[in-house]
């Protein structure tokens, strides 16, 4: 078994990709993709759907691993991003600096939900964190362990 992608549906794709690449060096991995047809509707369930939209290949992982696939439909339904909603709820990097980070998520139109904070645990492990959100509104943490 083995863990593939994670799938966000974005309102501009080629946008939102960009976004990923600028802030945390997220490669696209081709083709580019571009799905439509009866195959489409019936194993989205979507009616008339078409999709498009890339997938990223994640900082850390070697050629292979796990992608971001961001992918618009033709039509999409509009719902809120709450950290505490059902379902998923945040994508999470680890980062050599926090701080450094959430700064260049903001200067790229991305938005901070909280302060950063350190936690110390009790076996001295300490983590620093913070929610941020994309330019699209999606829950991203942004952590450092030490």
């Amino acid at each position: 078994m083995k863990y593939v992608h994670t799938n966000i549906i974005a309102r501009d794709w080629k946008r939102l990709s960009k976004f990923y690449q600028e802030v945390f060096h997220c490669v696209p991995v081709p083709p580019q993709r571009d799905l439509k047809g009866k195959w489409v509707e019936d194993f989205s369930g979507v009616k008339n759907a078409s999709i498009q939209g890339e997938h990223l290949a994640l900082p850390g992982y070697d050629e292979g691993g796990p992608t971001l696939e961001i992918f618009s439909y033709n039509e999409m339904l509009d719902r809120e991003n709450f950290i505490n909603g059902v379902g998923f709820a945040h994508i999470a990097f680890a980062v050599d600096d926090v701080a450094e980070v959430l700064n260049l998520v903001q200067l790229n139109g991305g938005t901070k939900v909280s302060e950063p904070l350190t936690h110390q645990y009790p076996n001295g492990t300490a983590v620093t964190f913070v929610y941020c959100r994309d330019i699209e509104g999606n829950v991203i943490e942004l952590q450092k362990w030490t």
